[in-house]
């Protein structure tokens, strides 16, 4: 029996968010440089084998659940394939995906099909001009579409993710709120992470959720405390607008960190084992992969160095590697 998968201070890690690209059809303000990134060479990504490799060999581990990223993951060729092969390869109780939403509407029945549960829509604005001015592409994209096409294939929950910058799209958070009153949507507010030294956002952008709660508040009524969704109980505080459907969350990695109950890691696209999203400790786990080796040594030497908490609250500002090259 494999060692069970548990970091250097005793939280059980079961939770693997494996990045399939770097790319992205988006340039987002707190989130990649305007001009993009150095793309990574092609031979240097994980096949598709070797992405089925490191599920099937973490899942006796004690891995239960992995969420599919990016850059933007539907940008992968074979996608579809991918995850049926790797919902195939292993016992897991959970899979999901992030997007930003383009691409959902033609592929959202299919990805339901190849056994995702569950998906995570960025939506930052509901109008089609602040979409382009936050993500700097112009894209025929309406957010709504994307979020209709995921109820209507069957995935529970559905989630849209809204990171709330002050003087950008903070005057849209009751808006976007009211989602979930005739939708089972759980909106969360993201607070601003300082992550890259060379994005559009800066700290005057930052927000807290207890300000953003208090909008809401001034639009639609006291919330009312509300039950977490079934699936992917992550780091979100959640309640509800009295009356909704849905819920709304609050991630706060900022005024409140919640770095005691972490239970995940990440893959980059070129097979990187980070244990912590806002830091630099990475295990490289492609070339044990290429010679055949096995991976539990690396991944236990990479848990064991897994740090208490993050540093977003020294850095403050910059630092950090852009979050379409860590996964997310």
């Amino acid at each position: 029996m494999t060692a069970p998968l548990r970091d250097g201070v005793g939280r059980s890690i079961e939770y693997l968010r494996i990045s399939v690209t770097d790319r992205c059809n988006f340039r987002c303000l707190y989130c990649m440089p305007v001009e993009g990134l150095p793309w990574l060479a092609r031979d240097t990504l994980l096949s598709d084998d070797e992405l089925v490799d490191v599920v099937r060999e973490l899942a006796p581990m004690g891995l239960r659940r992995i969420r599919i990223t990016g850059g933007e993951p539907t940008l992968r060729p074979g996608l579809v394939s991918l995850i049926q092969r790797m919902r195939e390869s292993a016992t897991l109780d959970d899979v999901s995906l992030s997007t930003n939403g383009v691409r959902l509407p033609a592929m959202a029945r299919a990805l339901r099909d190849a056994g995702v549960d569950r998906v995570n829509i960025s939506v930052d604005s509901l109008s089609a001009e602040r979409i382009h001015a936050i993500a700097r592409r112009s894209l025929a994209f309406d957010p709504l579409t994307a979020i209709d096409a995921a109820l209507d294939a069957g995935f529970e929950p559905v989630k849209v993710n809204v990171v709330v910058l002050r003087g950008v799209n903070d005057d849209e958070v009751a808006s976007l709120a009211a989602l979930t009153l005739e939708r089972p949507l759980h909106v969360r507010f993201i607070e601003l992470m300082p992550v890259g030294d060379t994005l559009g956002a800066r700290p005057e952008h930052f927000i807290p959720a207890s300000e953003i709660a208090q909008r809401i508040e001034r639009e639609h009524g006291t919330l009312v405390a509300a039950i977490a969704p079934r699936r992917g109980n992550g780091p979100a505080r959640y309640q509800a607008i009295a009356g909704a459907r849905g819920t709304i969350g609050f991630i706060t990695p900022m005024s409140h960190t919640y770095c005691a109950t972490c239970n995940r890691v990440r893959l980059t696209a070129d097979g990187r084992l980070r244990t912590c999203l806002f830091g630099d400790h990475e295990v490289d786990l492609r070339t044990p992969l290429r010679a055949g080796e096995p991976l539990a040594p690396y991944v236990h030497a990479a848990l064991r160095d897994k740090p208490p908490a993050h540093e977003l609250l020294q850095l403050r500002t910059g630092g950090l590697v852009a979050l379409s090259q860590t996964g997310g």
